[in-house]
């Protein structure tokens, strides 16, 4: 996953996983909140899906939630990964704040 935290430039997918897990889900949830949320733009596979939530896992950013002694395990963002989400935020929200008065605040 090419996430540079040292500039905090997130991929779009490790954001919107971030986001997805403020409350617990499992994979499947994880990947219709993100379908959903942008509207079917970002579909992600199941190996993206994995990959990434392993990636995010090794990083303290997401973890385990409840006992997942059943098939579906279940994924929780950690306060490391909400610092991080937050702090992506902030950098969006300049590179609007930058981008709106360079094009004139004209809307979408």
């Amino acid at each position: 996953m090419r996430d540079n935290v040292k500039g905090g430039a997130l991929t779009e997918v490790t954001f919107f996983v971030l986001l997805s897990l403020y409350q617990p889900k499992h994979g499947y949830a994880i990947m219709q909140f993100i379908e959903d949320k942008t509207a079917g733009r970002l579909s992600l596979g199941a190996g993206t899906l994995y990959g990434a939530l392993n990636s995010l896992q090794g990083k303290g950013w997401i973890a385990s939630y409840g006992n997942n002694e059943g098939r579906k395990k279940e994924y929780l963002i950690t306060q490391q990964g909400k610092e991080i989400a937050e702090k992506e935020l902030c950098r969006l929200n300049e590179l609007l704040h930058i981008a709106t008065e360079i094009v004139g605040g004209s809307k979408l």
